[in-house]
């Protein structure tokens, strides 16, 4: 298990910037379903910038390229690159890794399993990816290292990572694929009250519920969006977007999904899928 020690700039809690589901190309003009990646990426990195708010760390849920290639990846490096914030990033199911490794290392991207985030935290980051389809599973790997990271820290408030969403989330088309080995997850997550929140890419929208006790977050992507409770493949109309999550030193996470306001974003709503 590799693990990071992140350091928190206040000491009441710590801030992270959830990025997700870029699905960048090599070529600066690729676009998905009629949203061209990098701009509404760069759009989203635009407004966050203005906003001048101080923050810990990056962190990135898959699907970052959507071409496979070493290029999408650094493309990703160079934006996030005006900060000088460390960046913790996973693999979704759109994932070429080792063109993700391409790009490390990096002075900013961490690779990484745990992060131990300033004195109340630890954030663990999982890879769901199962090679050549679109849904996720843990391996037996992924699930002693979630168990061992959080048997080491039983007095650190933990934050799960992972890209695929580890409960239904009301749409069937996405809901075939998503992590299909949940329930070995939160038995794992279930022996450990410490598990304050599991947060997750892969659905382009956004959701926050709990489920045996424990925050379930999901982000909007910085492309295109998905509709939600929809039976079929849709798109939706709302903007690219990102979150903020404040881990407080009691355990609370305070967080907001915020979505580009400066420009506008249109996919190709006549898609049948991608």
């Amino acid at each position: 298990m590799q693990t990071y020690s992140l350091p928190q700039d206040n000491s009441d809690s710590v801030l992270l910037l959830q990025l997700t589901d870029t699905h960048l190309f090599a070529d600066a003009t690729g676009s998905l379903l009629g949203v061209a990646t990098k701009d509404s990426f760069h759009a989203v990195l635009d407004e966050v910038a203005a906003q001048l708010r101080p923050f810990d760390a990056i962190i990135a849920t898959g699907d970052i390229s959507q071409d496979h290639t070493p290029a999408s990846y650094q493309r990703f490096a160079d934006g996030i690159g005006r900060w000088v914030q460390p960046c913790f990033w996973l693999p979704g199911n759109h994932d070429y890794q080792p063109s993700m490794k391409s790009v490390l290392p990096s002075p900013q991207i961490k690779a990484c399993d745990q992060v131990l985030a300033g004195e109340h935290w630890q954030v663990i980051l999982l890879d769901s990816q199962v090679v050549g389809v679109p849904h996720g599973e843990l391996s037996q790997a992924q699930l002693q290292m979630l168990d061992q990271a959080l048997a080491a820290y039983p007095d650190r408030h933990a934050l799960v990572l992972l890209h695929h969403h580890p409960l239904a989330a009301g749409s069937r088309w996405l809901d075939q694929h998503q992590l299909k080995n949940h329930q070995a997850f939160w038995q794992v997550v279930s022996a450990y009250p410490q598990v304050k929140a599991v947060l997750c890419g892969h659905i382009h929208q956004e959701l926050d519920v709990l489920h045996q006790g424990v925050r379930v977050l999901a982000t909007p992507s910085t492309c295109i969006q998905f509709k939600p409770d929809s039976n079929d493949f849709a798109l939706d109309q709302s903007n690219p977007g990102w979150r903020w999550l404040s881990l407080q030193a009691n355990g609370e996470i305070d967080t907001k999904v915020e979505r580009v306001r400066q420009r506008s974003f249109s996919p190709q709503f006549d898609a049948a899928g991608y």
